[in-house]
């Protein structure tokens, strides 16, 4: 869970570097190749690369910038105050589960040495890995294990913040440990969070092969957006679930809203401001949604029967009697931990695919779902 960093660029654009067959050089202009993130970008220099990371989390008051250098380059004297981080890296720590299918996508899974709390790993490549001890488990996001930690060794460990607190990550730092933190959590936009591949491609030195992939995906994504647009028919949707007596649901800028839009259908709290979420009452969620055609993402319930058994109320939601109501928590990796949770952000296409052929049908016909199921 993530900073715009601040590179010193000289007056007219050029800098003169120290005379050395490694030297790295800012003589050429670079260009950010990001386009749909707004928490990163990546400047590609003659021998190194300038990532400049902001938005690590929600309101941070501090970018962050890290240098990624080949073997054996020199960095220039003005970005010496910069992390420097030599690619391709070797062995890494992540953070985040939605992490964990960046490293697949780009065949570089078997670097990973350790995560915290590996249960909630659904992947079974990975749960592989770590099934034959090649993660350690680094205890809490909270409370990383340092001296194991300490002991792996990894070149870089991938963080992230949910609030800003990052006490554990400065004393890693004070131990030598290298910290790049990521803020793919915090896009507003699903191909906003799946261009995050890009930024471990530069980590591992595959920016072509992470550009390909996220092609592919943007690609597919706009295909389907594109079916969405055509379609006739705009379905009513509520969404979320009872937690502690108040229904939460996503607000209407959040990106379970978005997705719900791009799909063209007609989420009854789209007009809501933040990306959060709305905490309302069992009757005020009733008495605006009792007709809507869908209810998508209804928490942890795996069957009408449960909805109803946890309260006879729900019987007056049309979505409900008509069986409409499509969940993605109910498919989890061998540990429990659900798949969305993991694979969503870096999978937005497979996401659009589903909500549409739940809104559309007609339009995928072939398609089958990925993430959701229809609760009978």
């Amino acid at each position: 869970m993530r900073h715009y960093f601040i590179l010193v660029v000289l007056f007219l654009g050029f800098i003169q570097c120290k005379e050395s067959e490694s030297s790295a050089n800012l003589n050429t202009s670079a260009q950010n190749s990001i386009q749909h993130a707004k928490g990163f970008s990546i400047e590609k220099y003659d021998g190194f690369s300038v990532i400049k990371v902001s938005n690590a989390y929600p309101e941070a008051k501090n970018d962050y910038t890290y240098i990624l250098h080949k073997k054996g380059v020199q960095i220039p004297d003005s970005l010496q105050q910069f992390t420097s981080i030599e690619v391709p890296i070797k062995k890494v720590i992540v953070t985040s589960t939605t992490h964990i299918p960046a490293l697949e996508s780009l065949g570089v899974e078997n670097t990973l040495i350790g995560f915290p709390t590996t249960q909630y790993i659904s992947s079974e490549k990975t749960r592989a890995l770590i099934d034959a001890g090649k993660v350690r488990d680094l205890g809490s996001n909270q409370g990383l294990n340092t001296e194991v930690i300490l002991d792996i060794q990894p070149d870089v460990i991938v963080g992230f913040s949910v609030d800003g607190d990052l006490k554990t990550y400065k004393n890693l730092e004070k131990n030598g440990q290298k910290i790049i933190f990521n803020g793919d959590w915090t896009e507003k936009t699903p191909l906003g969070k799946a261009e995050w591949i890009k930024f471990f491609g530069a980590l591992y030195d595959l920016d072509e092969k992470a550009t390909e992939i996220f092609n592919s995906i943007e690609k597919e994504y706009n295909s389907v957006l594109t079916l969405a647009k055509n379609t006739k028919t705009q379905p009513t949707i509520f969404a979320g679930a009872i937690y502690e007596d108040q229904w939460f649901l996503p607000q209407g800028d959040s990106w379970a809203a978005y997705f719900l839009k791009e799909a063209n259908g007609n989420y009854l709290w789209k007009d809501s401001k933040g990306t959060g979420s709305l905490a309302l009452s069992f009757e005020s969620v009733l008495d605006k949604a009792k007709d809507a055609d869908f209810w998508i993402g209804p928490g942890q319930f795996g069957s009408i029967k449960q909805i109803l058994e946890s309260n006879p109320n729900y019987i007056h939601f049309k979505a409900v009697k008509n069986k409409n109501v499509y969940s993605f928590s109910t498919k989890k990796g061998k540990t429990g931990g659900v798949i969305y949770y993991e694979l969503a952000q870096n999978r937005p296409d497979l996401v659009l695919k589903d909500i549409v052929k739940i809104l559309h049908p007609e339009v995928l016909p072939d398609y089958e779902l990925f993430f959701f199921e229809k609760l009978k």
